[in-house]
């Protein structure tokens, strides 16, 4: 048994068929122009201080970074 597509799901596709509409009334906007991309939002980012927490984390990935680098380019170093 194969598992081919069935002529009807063929037609479908084109939205020509009875099968479900492929975009809800909402989807569509007043021109018929489909909007896909999700809305933006349109509060602005506040900057902040930087905890010692995650200072000390961004810290020890770059230190580990360097140490990959460095076992990488010089492998006989450590």
């Amino acid at each position: 048994m194969s598992r081919a597509p069935s002529p009807e799901a063929e037609d479908d596709r084109d939205g020509d068929g009875d099968g479900e509409w492929r975009f809800g009334v909402d989807d569509v906007g007043p021109d018929g122009i489909i909007d896909d991309e999700p809305e933006i939002e349109q509060l602005p980012i506040e900057p902040g201080s930087p905890r010692a927490e995650n200072v000390a984390f961004v810290f020890l990935g770059v230190l580990l970074a360097v140490g990959l680098i460095v076992i990488t380019v010089f492998p006989g170093a450590v």
